[in-house]
């Protein structure tokens, strides 16, 4: 994924917290996908009335049950895969911004309140072969859905199934549509080691 953006937003988050609300309302215009999640989202969390803690904002917790809803990871994370080849595709086409800083900082807060525990979990893919041999550095370069359990990996498919190490990724449970997933979320940096295929 080269052209991914993996970016961490480190030395910008509060200039971009603070661009949020307008960039939010701008988006939302611009990408009607986004904007129905997102309302749904926010329904959704106000229903559960869990805890916010650890996150620092409600708008973490809503963008993370917005991501897990069905509508929007698939589009979300296609735009993600190109939106770093340069800095115009990022400026100009890229309506997710406020979702993917939201997400980052939910994840690094989420990460901090896991203690650095790394976390063993599996993804299943469906209709693609992944290409890579021992010892090659790889990424996903999205935002990947994992799971603790296998068995609810192998649900999203069979032709690529990872077993990963993940040290960036944070269980997001607690914060998603979908409970019983036991997802864990992995941040599009994240570069891992190929020990076995």
């Amino acid at each position: 994924a080269p052209d991914s953006f993996d970016d961490r937003y480190e030395g910008c988050g509060p200039a971009m917290t603070a661009a949020l609300p307008a960039l939010n309302h701008s988006e939302m215009e611009q990408n009607p996908l986004f904007k129905g999640v997102w309302e749904k989202a926010v329904e959704e969390w106000k229903n559960l009335r869990l805890p916010l803690s650890p996150l620092s904002s409600p708008a973490q917790a809503i963008a993370l049950m917005a991501y897990t809803m069905e509508d929007l990871h698939t589009d979300f994370n296609k735009a993600v895969r190109v939106a770093g080849s340069s800095p115009q595709q990022y400026r100009d086409n890229f309506h997710f911004k406020t979702l993917h800083f939201l997400l980052t900082q939910a994840l690094a807060t989420l990460r901090g309140a896991q203690k650095g525990q790394c976390l063993d979990v599996f993804r299943g893919v469906c209709g693609y072969l992944f290409k890579a041999k021992r010892g090659d550095t790889v990424r996903f370069g999205y935002f990947a859905s994992t799971s603790l359990k296998k068995e609810a990996a192998e649900c999203f498919g069979k032709d690529t199934f990872f077993e990963v190490r993940t040290c960036h990724g944070a269980f997001i449970q607690r914060f998603s549509k979908f409970p019983g997933e036991r997802e864990v979320l992995i941040p599009p940096y994240e570069t891992f080691e190929v020990v076995k295929v």
